[in-house]
C-alpha cells in the first residue's frame, strides 16, 4: 500500500470507528509511560509520539507535568479527535499530521515513542526510510512497541512485521543501544489478547 492509500485508509478508520472500536486502544498506557519515566528526562525535555493518534498518552503526559510534546500521525482525523477530548489543554501541544517516513523534524528530541507504528512498515525500504527520520530526529532516547511474534499478523486489514527482541535489536543497531526489553499482553476492547514487544534504545553517540 503506498502512502496516499495509507492515508486513506486510516482517515477512514478515524472518521468511522470510536475509541472503543479499535483494537489498539488503552484506557492507562501505563508501560509507554513507565519506559518515558525510566529516562529520567526533565519535565521540558522534547518528547515525541509517533502514530499517536487519538492515543491518551499524551494526556497523561501533560498530566504528569511535561510540557513539549509532539504528536505526530498520518491522520488529521486522528489527530482532531485528541484535540477535541483534551480541550484547551490541546493547545499546549505540537500536532504534526505526516507520514512517518516522509516526516521533515525541525528540531531534535530527548524522547521518541512509537507503540504500533513501527510494524505496519513491512517492506526493508519503509524501514529505512523511517530510520533515516529517527537517526536524525533524537539525540536521547527511544521506546517501540511492536507485535511480538506470538502477535497479530494483522492490524486494522493491513498486514505487519511481528519482531522478536533480536530482530528489533538488529532493526535499530545503527544509530541506537539497546536498554531493556519487555512482554506484554494488550486486551483490546473486545476482549481479545495481542502479544507486544517492547524496547527502550538509547541514541548512539557519534
Amino acid at each position: 500500500m503506498d502512502n496516499t492509500n495509507q492515508k486513506t485508509h486510516w482517515e477512514t478508520v478515524y472518521e468511522t470507528k470510536n475509541p472503543d472500536q479499535v483494537s489498539w486502544t488503552q484506557e492507562v498506557p501505563k508501560t509507554s509511560l513507565d519506559f518515558i519515566a525510566s529516562f529520567g528526562a526533565k519535565k521540558t525535555a522534547k518528547i515525541i509520539d509517533i502514530g499517536g493518534g487519538d492515543s491518551k498518552l499524551v494526556d497523561y503526559l501533560l498530566d504528569n507535568g511535561y510540557e513539549n510534546i509532539t504528536v505526530l500521525d498520518i491522520s488529521a482525523k486522528a489527530l482532531d479527535k485528541a484535540k477535541s477530548r483534551l480541550g484547551r489543554k490541546a493547545k499546549k501541544v505540537n500536532w504534526v499530521v505526516s507520514d512517518i517516513t516522509e516526516y521533515e523534524p525541525k528540531a531534535t528530541f530527548d524522547i521518541w515513542h512509537d507503540r504500533a507504528t513501527f510494524h505496519f512498515l513491512t517492506t526493508a525500504d519503509q524501514v529505512e526510510q523511517y530510520m533515516s527520520v529517527a537517526r536524525k530526529s533524537i539525540n536521547g532516547f527511544m521506546t517501540i512497541g511492536t507485535f511480538s511474534e506470538n502477535g497479530p499478523t494483522k492490524c486494522s486489514g493491513l498486514p505487519i512485521k511481528q519482531y522478536t527482541e533480536a530482530t528489533l535489536t538488529e532493526e535499530l543497531k545503527n544509530g541506537f543501544d539497546k536498554i531493556r526489553c519487555l512482554m506484554e499482553d494488550h486486551t483490546t476492547p473486545f476482549n481479545t489478547t495481542q502479544n507486544f514487544l517492547f524496547c527502550s534504545f538509547k541514541r548512539q553517540q557519534s
